[in-house]
């Protein structure tokens, strides 16, 4: 799960791009915060390269990285049946599968961005490419599935690297202001294609194969991204305070919470109090912290409370039930990998231009109308979704996953600019860290509770799980309610 696919569509990131700031407070900004001011081109007889002849090859090679680390986030589902009849493990052992990439990836985003400014972001993109490069190879040569797990873990924190550092990349390349932005709209349609064909690439390779190929892909493609990153010039590195102890403790705080989750009993239960316990500390430490990851006083803000909960909704939805129906496919209906990852064509294939229209409409009506329409569209294909069983035509519950696609695609571009306007200009980073993490994190948590649903008898636990997501988007449009009208 990368943050593009429902995140940021061309107008939102313009969006992003254009607030910039001259410089968050100390510097700092999170991973994957569009308002991370990037470091002039180093001229020629300076230390370093010479500025890039072609600043087409770095957004190509920026571009590639971004949609690697997002294909590796939605790949995986249509391969989970395939690792679990090889690795074994048993449902929570395939939650894990997905969750530890994503819950590495989301936690780490917080401070990734400020490690990119302070080792230069040509440096953090080959260091963050060549480590996710080399966990892939672990991943698809894991012997055993606490292997894979681990493996994926260093996948996720590679991804929280490489994020920030490509779009910092593709800022340096472009001076101008008009071509920036169109060259970060690419970037981000970059991501929206590689969660189109995540699913149908999984199950093309796993059927073909195996589930190994899902992983051993990422090879030659990140061959391809470094020697692409050897036109790129050095990036300088500049000074950005990191909160490790706010980062170790939201880190602990997020795997326990899902370690409760997904294990239950006496184990879970645990992992609870210590989630409950980390949780108050991360709270009092960010509270007293100068340059916190997560600025508390930011949810005093009405709109981003609001932003921030339809994000978080939309996340559960979405992930969630591609998990769920990744596994539906094929262990209740029978269908190959293949078969699976071409049903979620019609629904992950129209994310990128229904991204483009939702940003058109928020900017000429204002976010309000575009995010109530969004979520009422999710919840009534949500519902839909509640007569799907073993005998229901796998082609027609394609396109009843569509609702649900196009629900989410036109709520998130329109919350995101809602965001933006609501906090400082010289705070707009730090908040697209935190939408983009908490929407990480509530997907990861959606994965965790809908697997323990749908462990035991598959179909009831799958009804739920829809109830419950059609719950969460329904909640938060009752509170998208108390945003302003208009632009």
């Amino acid at each position: 799960m990368a943050t593009n696919d429902l995140t940021e569509g061309p107008h939102a990131t313009r969006h992003l791009t254009d607030a910039a700031p001259a410089g968050p407070p100390g510097g700092r900004a999170p991973a994957g915060a569009p308002g991370t001011p990037a470091p002039p081109p180093t001229a020629p007889g300076k230390r370093g390269r010479p500025s890039s002849p072609s600043p087409g090859l770095t957004l190509t090679a920026a571009m590639l990285g971004f949609a690697l680390i997002t294909l590796d986030a939605s790949v995986v589902n249509v391969a989970l049946p395939a690792i679990g009849d090889s690795l074994g493990g048993g449902m929570s052992g395939l939650q894990w599968v997905v969750d530890a990439y994503t819950l590495a990836f989301a936690a780490l985003m917080l401070s990734t961005g400020a490690l990119s400014d302070r080792i230069g972001a040509t440096r953090a993109y080959a260091i963050g490419i060549t480590v996710f490069t080399a966990a892939s190879v672990a991943c698809g040569l894991a012997p055993s599935l606490p292997v894979l797990i681990g493996a994926r873990v260093v996948q996720g924190v590679a991804a929280a690297v490489v994020l920030p550092a490509s779009l910092s990349l593709v800022r340096q390349a472009y001076a101008d202001p008009a071509r920036r932005a169109r060259a970060v709209a690419m970037w981000a349609a970059g991501g929206s294609v590689a969660v189109a064909l995540g699913p149908v690439g999984g199950g093309a390779l796993t059927t073909a194969w195996n589930w190994s190929g899902i992983f051993f892909i990422n090879v030659p493609l990140g061959a391809v991204a470094l020697v692409l990153l050897l036109r790129a010039p050095r990036s300088e590195r500049r000074p950005a305070p990191l909160d490790v102890p706010g980062q170790l403790l939201a880190v602990l705080t997020l795997t326990a919470v899902t370690f409760a989750v997904i294990e239950g009993g006496t184990t879970g239960l645990i992992a609870l109090v210590i989630a409950v316990a980390a949780g108050a500390a991360f709270w009092r430490t960010e509270a007293r912290q100068p340059h916190p990851v997560v600025p508390l006083t930011l949810f005093r803000d009405r709109t981003v409370a609001i932003t921030v909960a339809a994000g978080a909704a939309c996340s559960v939805a979405f992930y969630g039930l591609v998990f769920v129906f990744s596994l539906f496919f094929q262990e209740v209906q029978g269908r190959s990998a293949l078969w699976a990852g071409l049903m979620f064509l019609p629904m992950t294939g129209l994310i990128a231009v229904t991204n483009v229209f939702a940003g058109k409409l928020s900017a000429r009506v204002g976010p309000r109308t575009p995010m109530l329409a969004g979520q009422a569209v999710a919840v009534l294909g949500l519902l839909a979704l509640l007569f799907a069983d073993a005998e229901t035509p796998a082609l027609g519950l394609a396109f009843l996953m569509v609702p649900l696609a196009l629900g989410c695609a036109l709520t998130i571009p329109p919350l995101t600019a809602a965001m933006m306007e609501a906090v400082p200009a010289d705070r707009a980073g730090l908040a697209a860290g935190v939408l983009n993490s908490a929407r990480q994190v509530a997907g990861g948590l959606g994965i965790a509770a809908f697997g323990g649903l749908v462990a035991g008898d598959f179909v009831p636990g799958m009804r739920v799980s829809l109830l419950i997501a059609a719950a969460l988007l329904t909640a938060s449009g009752v509170a998208t309610l108390g945003l302003r009208r208009g632009r």
